[in-house]
Parts: structure tokens; sequence; C-alpha cells
């Protein structure tokens, strides 16, 4: 080790420069973001930013980071640089947590809000141990004298193999985007809620083949399109992308997966639902092959390929119709072996929900989308205009409900999807006036998720009502509170979330 400088002056200039560049791999390349950052006596140094951030997410599962803190002096030759390489972890222990967060409370004004409004739980904590300290002075190295070095050479297996492994596991997870996937799961629940409604009889194995088959479709849908995005720019142009509603799962663009294992990957859940619908096919009905058919061509082709559905405008109408309409009726086929029009008409309010949850989504990727070519319904009627349909879809929603009920298709307990109501309200005020700002109109975004959600489970809650009559009814109405419960939950945090965001928007702006 060079002892031209102390460890003491090295640990001054660190505390007193409040700002570093970091530096972390994204595969084959590097990202560089400024950062505040806090140092203790053993070089060890505290990151602390927003649960989710891209930027903390990459380090943890890159854990190599360097970071570079410069000061200026009166003149170049007085000019001095710390350089450090280490390993990036997550601060688990509760004790050390509030130690890092007490440090980077002085050098952040994003962390000192959140920390004195009490919400210091949307904060991640990350703690880069040093391998290596590079201190250097400008008129030093014209002069030929090295660096003074600290070496940690007990901080160089700080990660194990186990844990990189682990980090391509949720690699993969931030791929499938698990949270999205009750789209599928929703119109197989309702659909073979009305067969046992109409038949008294409910297959549990088909039904279970039915939901994997769906779910592994709609993940090969969600990987091939992070694929054909990045081919397209589309994800790396988008500069306004909300996580997690749009933007992608970022993977490629951040390093984690390779664009060569997202298109295998994507092609195997493909090919694994395929299987099991030639099997469902042949065990219930040529009929199957069909309905799966339009829905693997609708994902495969969503965002690329030959057809580009979303290039071409179709993208909102295809979604519409396989989450709710086909899937619906796929799962009430399985069950039967029939046609009817209740499955149909019971998914129509499915179908809008999940086109709005699509069509929400797209706003904050509008510039991006437009950039590239994606011609989506919002880059086509552009934002202002793009609310005003927002706006009919919402309403579709619910006067489909009333309008199947009142003409007698739908059993009365159907009603039950009408709770909802109000999140769409909601949603659409929100959208209104914020249609054009990415940030602000995250609200809309959730409340549209949560509708289609409990929406979707309150309906398939009305056959199920149906089924099991008075007898059933105070198992019905657990399960409905609960449902309920979980919209208002939603909502009250979705409201919390704003309020947080906006008073840090005032309090730093």
């Amino acid at each position: 080790m060079s002892e031209q400088h102390s460890r003491e002056e090295i640990l001054a200039l660190m505390e007193k420069v409040e700002v570093a560049a970091v530096a972390t791999s994204a595969g084959d390349s590097a990202r560089i973001r400024m950062m505040h950052h806090a140092a203790d006596e053993d070089f060890n140094i505290y990151l602390a930013t927003m649960k989710g951030d891209p930027k903390t997410v990459q380090m943890t599962h890159h854990p190599s980071i360097s970071l570079l803190m410069h000061q200026s002096g009166a003149d170049i030759n007085q000019a001095a640089e710390v350089e450090v390489t280490g390993k990036a972890l997550f601060v688990r222990d509760r004790e050390e947590r509030e130690k890092a967060l007490e440090m980077t409370t002085k050098r952040s004004p994003v962390v000192k809000y959140l920390v004195e409004t009490g919400n210091s739980g949307m904060l991640d904590c990350v703690k880069v141990m040093p391998v290596t300290v590079k201190f250097r002075i400008f008129n030093e190295i014209v002069q030929g004298m090295p660096p003074t070095v600290l070496e940690f050479p007990q901080n160089r297996q700080v990660v194990s193999d186990w844990h990189l492994i682990k980090m391509k596991v949720k690699s993969w997870v931030m791929a499938l985007r698990v949270p999205f996937l009750t789209a599928s799961a929703v119109p197989v629940l309702l659909g073979t809620s009305i067969a046992w409604f109409t038949t008294g009889t409910l297959y549990w194995g088909f039904f279970l083949l039915t939901l994997l088959a769906g779910v592994l479709v709609h993940i090969g849908a969600n990987v091939i399109n992070d694929y054909f995005d990045y081919r397209s720019g589309n994800d790396e142009v988008n500069r306004e992308f909300v996580r997690p509603f749009s933007g992608g799962s970022r993977v490629i663009q951040l390093g984690f997966l390779s664009p060569v294992e997202v298109l295998s990957g994507s092609l195997v859940f493909f090919l694994v639902s395929a299987l099991i619908g030639f099997y469902l096919a042949w065990a219930r009905g040529p009929f199957i092959l069909l309905l799966g058919a339009i829905g693997l061509l609708s994902a495969m082709f969503y965002t690329g390929g030959l057809l580009n559905w979303a290039k071409r405008g179709y993208g909102e109408l295809l979604v519409g119709l396989n989450f709710g309409v086909l899937m619906t009726l796929g799962a009430y086929f399985v069950q039967t072996q029939s046609f009817s029009w209740v499955p149909v008409v019971a998914a129509v309010p499915v179908s809008l929900l999940i086109a709005a949850v699509l069509y929400i989504n797209e706003f904050p990727d509008y510039a991006a989308d437009k950039q590239v070519g994606k011609n989506t319904l919002v880059v086509r009627l552009g934002r202002v205009k793009a609310v005003g349909f927002y706006t009919l879809i919402m309403a579709g929603v619910y006067l489909s409900i009333v309008v199947g009920v009142a003409a007698g298709i739908l059993p009365l307990p159907a009603l039950l999807g009408l709770v909802t109501l109000p999140l769409a309200v909601r949603a659409v005020q929100y959208a209104r006036k914020h249609h054009s700002s990415s940030f602000d109109l995250v609200p809309a975004n959730a409340l549209t998720v949560t509708s289609h959600l409990t929406t979707g489970l309150l309906l398939t809650l009305g056959f199920v009502w149906s089924m099991l009559g008075a007898q059933g009814f105070l198992y019905v109405a657990i399960i409905g509170v609960t449902f309920v419960g979980f919209a208002i939950f939603m909502y009250r945090y979705i409201e919390r979330q704003k309020n947080i965001f906006f008073g840090l928007k005032k309090a730093v702006g």
C-alpha cells in the first residue's frame, strides 16, 4: 500500500464530497449516475434510494460497482478524487439500516423528506463494501507519483455464487412481470365459474391445466415483447416510463438477461403452453385449437415479427379479445365441451378492463412509441383525445354488466361487479388531469389494474353465489367482503403513495 496520504485524509475528502458518480455493469456496457452517499470509518459506503429504483436493482444484481468522488481545487493542480471499487449488497440488518439512513439523511433531500415524514420504508439501503480505494491529486499524477491505494481483500468474496444464482432467478421473475399475470387468471376463473353455474360440475384437473396454459402464454407474451421492444429500440429511447406499468421489464437494458436468453425463454413458455393446449384439444374438443392458435399468434407477434399487431394499431383490441372473451370462453368450453353466449357476455367487462389497463399504460410510452413507429391507439389519437376514449372504455365496463343482467343473460349477483365503479371514476379523474404527466398519472394506472382484478373476481363470485344459492351466502359474503376490502386497501394505498410523491416533488422541487 502506498503511504503518501493517510486514511483520515481520504475519509475527509469522501465526507466533504456529497455526490458520487456511481458506475454499474449493464451486460456488455456500463451505466453511470450521480448519487448522494455516506461513508463510515471502515470505508463502507451507504446509498439510499426509492424501492424499485432501476439503479439499485442493477447494482445488486451485478454487485461489482465503482464510485468516483471528485473535488475541484483552487486550480487544477489541487483537484483530488477518490475511486472506490467494491461489491454492493442490500442492507438487511435493522440497526445498520437505521445507521445508513441517519447518515444519508444528511446528504440527500429525498431521503431526508421520507425519513422525516415516517416513510423510510419506501427506501432501499445499499452498502458498498470496498475492495480497492484509490486517492489521486492532479499535481502528483503529472509528476509521475502513484496514487495512494488501500486494499480490502476480505471483501473480495462477499458475494457468493449462490447469491448470483438468486439474482438470476430474480431477473427472470422481473421478466415474467408476475403481478400482471392476474390478467390471464381472471378470465379462466370467470369461465370456469360460469361452467360450474351452468352444469353443476367442476373438473379440477382441466381447470388447473387451462389456468397454467393461459398463464404460460401470457408469460411468453411479456417476455417476447421485451425482446421485440429491444430490437426496435423502443425501450431504449423510452424516458418517460413508470415502473411497473410501462416501459417493459428492462431486464435487457439493465443487463440482467441477454436478448438471446429472453427470446429463448419466451419460446419455451409458448411451447409448453401449446403442448398443454394440444392435450386439452385432444381431451375436450378441437375448438380449443382454434382459440389457442389465435392466442399464440396474438401473443408472439404483438410487438414484432411479420404481424406486429401493436404497430398496426390492433394491440388494444387483441389484448381485450384474448384476455377477456376468448380465455373465458375457452375455460368454459374445457369444462362443458359446448358453446354458450353467457361466458361471452360475462367476459365483455373483463375484456374492456384489460384493454383499459394496456391503454392507460401506453400514455407514459407515448413519446417512445411514436418515435419508433409503434402506432398504438394512444399514439394515433394523441394523449388529449385518448383520454376521452379511455373514459368511454371504463363507462362501457359497468354499462355492459347492467345490460347483461337486465337482458337476463347474467345472474343478478353479477351486479357485484359494480362495486368497483368508484375506483374507475377516480382513475378517469386522474387520467383527465394528468394524461401528459407520466409521474402524476401513476394512480390512474394502479386504479385501472385494481379495477380489472377486483371486478373480474366479483363477477366470478356472482356466478359462484348463483350456483350455491342461499346456503352459500355466508361463504360468498366473506369472500366478497375480502375482495371489496382489497379494493379499498389498494385505493387508500394508492392515495397515500400519491400524497407522498407529490409532497416529495414539492419538498425537493
